[in-house]
């Protein structure tokens, strides 16, 4: 069942437009919280706890570099995630007609 909280735990974290645009950030470098802090309207406490979120879900880390801590995105937890979703996929053709893409035997019954 550990499998399943941890899962639950990535959901939880990326629920959260903040948690998702620090996750953007991270992306494109390593930064500190005082550097991530400054491209927000919240106190830097907040973005801590966000942070702490993200690093419980397995989605960051934190290395010390003199007084600071320098975060980076760990995105493997994603994988279970876009696993998930995966299976609920749609294809939309170019004329924006959506299709569900089923295996053969599976109309009608959910996935």
């Amino acid at each position: 069942m550990i499998g399943a909280r941890a899962s639950s735990d990535v959901f939880q974290a990326v629920a959260d437009p903040v948690r998702r645009s620090l996750l953007d950030l991270l992306r494109e470098s390593d930064l500190t919280v005082l550097e991530l802090g400054r491209r927000f309207k919240v106190t830097q406490p907040a973005i801590s706890h966000h942070l702490l979120i993200l690093k419980k879900a397995g989605l960051v880390n934190a290395r010390r570099v003199g007084r600071q801590r320098v975060y980076s995105i760990t995105p493997k937890p994603l994988q279970q995630m876009y696993d998930w979703v995966a299976r609920y996929k749609s294809f939309i053709d170019p004329t924006g007609h959506a299709w569900r893409i089923t295996r053969e035997g599976n109309e009608g019954k959910q996935p």
